[in-house]
């Protein structure tokens, strides 16, 4: 399995998950941590959150140096914290408050492509990423995580699916929200947020080479889970052994 890296000295791998908007990456990384008895570290509501902070505290998404203030802020005085009681998701906290539901609007998540955008806020986020997951048996996902955050994950994976199945998965999760939406609407969304991540000049979206390339697009999200956790689980065989 050339895809796969190994040599280094953790005893449980790193996995980094990396994809577009809407290839069902948070679902998918959030099970497979499970499956696994991994941490999620969800690196994209990292992102969420800044873009949320900005909105609030007035501050626009293409103020590099504002952004760059704002995020330093939040990560010394330790502002973001993920938190889990049992038998519930994941949640994402703002200075205590549970803002898991306010990040992921679409508003914020167009918000937080052009935040991430910014090397400044990438900095400040970036040794915050890699303290979590450092010493392995995590998952985070997110869109550099296995060329940028973690290049020397043991297990990497490109998430993918088709412009109008993830436009479909949104649209639908977008409807039973309440929001007023369109499935057109939504597909431009998909399609200028894949070119505005693709095409940004630092740290843009692409595929690491040595990830394994999963689509999505006619499988289930159990279904890919598994094919995913099968790879992992040979990789950990192959450290053990």
């Amino acid at each position: 399995m050339t895809s796969i890296a190994s040599g280094t000295s953790r005893n449980r791998p790193i996995v980094a998950i990396d994809g577009p908007a809407g290839a069902g990456k948070s679902s998918v990384a959030r099970r497979l941590a499970e499956r696994l008895g991994f941490v999620l570290v969800d690196t994209g509501a990292l992102y969420r959150t800044v873009a949320l902070a900005a909105e609030r505290g007035s501050i626009a998404f293409d103020d590099a140096e504002g952004l760059e203030r704002l995020t330093h802020s939040l990560v010394e005085s330790s502002a973001i914290a993920f938190t889990r009681s049992e038998g519930r998701e994941p949640r994402v906290l703002l200075w205590g408050e549970d803002v898991s539901d306010a990040i992921r609007t679409p508003e914020i998540g167009m918000g937080a492509s052009i935040v991430s955008a910014h090397p400044g806020v990438r900095a400040g986020l970036l040794d915050l990423q890699r303290k979590l997951g450092e010493g392995g048996g995590v998952v985070l996902e997110g869109r550099d995580i296995g060329t940028v955050v973690f290049p020397d994950a043991e297990v990497k994976f490109f998430l993918t699916a088709s412009p109008e199945v993830r436009a479909t998965r949104r649209y639908e999760e977008l409807l039973a929200k309440g929001q007023s939406v369109t499935f057109e609407g939504t597909l431009e969304e998909v399609k200028k947020r894949d070119a505005q991540d693709m095409n940004r000049a630092h740290a843009p979206l692409r595929r690491a080479p040595t990830a394994i390339l999963i689509d999505s697009s006619d499988n289930t999200v159990d279904e890919t889970v598994s094919k995913m956790a099968d790879l992992v689980q040979a990789h950990i065989t192959q450290m053990e052994g």
